[in-house]
């Protein structure tokens, strides 16, 4: 065999090793990670908290259900009581991602028990719940993705955290502001939001609906990249905390 093509084989044999993933003749390139379909098909659940019953239904406190309502509405799913679990629940799918999303029936500082058991009975792990609360330590209109953390004092995040054990769950706080003067924060989270408040209200809860559209499909980085910002308008001169 001539040195020049003993040299020609030699140079071919490393290129090969260099670039594995390279096709070879009657084989297919291997399939690259995608990382917006690395979660396709797996169940999720969004849980939104809240007090069930009529007089509760447009306090600040209750802004979690009034989230998942409207996501639930967006993708014509309808919620009805599920036996066992102290909640109402709305199956489906969103997106490729099967869907549960749930408004625990127990009164806030038990939520943990419906998360606990929805989480069991459809064998859902932390890492795929996407609990939705009010927080008032942001200013109304303000949202905020986390993949865990506390409770931040919040009695029905301390609820889920106890019960399922952990805090490595994510979590989208909406904002609802801190009460005026010295009112008590226990009763101002169980006040209504006001006339003028509601078209940011509003608008808060779509934006709310599109985040957890986009953690969904393409995960919580993502999704915090995108929500976390301020929104065009509103909570201007606010000052917010750093975790």
């Amino acid at each position: 065999m001539r040195n020049d093509q003993v040299l020609t084989e030699d140079a071919t044999r490393r290129s090969e090793q260099a670039s594995p993933a390279a096709a070879q003749p009657g084989q297919a390139a291997a399939a690259q990670p995608d990382k917006q379909t690395a979660t396709a098909g797996l169940p999720a659940m969004v849980v939104g908290l809240g007090n069930p019953g009529s007089e509760y239904a447009n306090h600040r406190h209750n802004i979690g259900f009034r989230v998942v309502e409207s996501l639930a509405r967006a993708h014509s799913l309808r919620f009805v009581r599920h036996k066992g679990s102290k909640a109402q629940v709305a199956e489906g799918r969103i997106g490729k991602r099967p869907i549960r999303l749930a408004k625990p029936q127990t009164f806030m500082n038990l939520s943990g028990q419906a998360v606990g058991r929805l989480s069991r009975a459809y064998d859902i792990p932390p890492a795929q719940i996407l609990v939705v609360y009010d927080d008032l330590d942001l200013p109304l209109g303000r949202l905020r993705l986390r993949p865990e953390g506390g409770s931040g004092g919040h009695k029905g995040m301390r609820s889920i955290m106890d019960t399922i054990g952990t805090q490595a769950f994510p979590r989208l706080r909406v904002g609802i502001d801190r009460p005026p003067g010295r009112m008590d924060p226990a009763d101002y989270v169980l006040q209504p939001f006001s006339r003028v408040e509601e078209p940011l209200v509003t608008e808060t809860v779509e934006r709310a609906v599109s985040a957890i559209e986009c953690w969904l499909a393409e995960g919580i980085v993502a999704a915090m990249d995108q929500f976390n910002q301020l929104p065009a308008e509103g909570a201007a001169g606010h000052q917010e905390e750093s975790g």
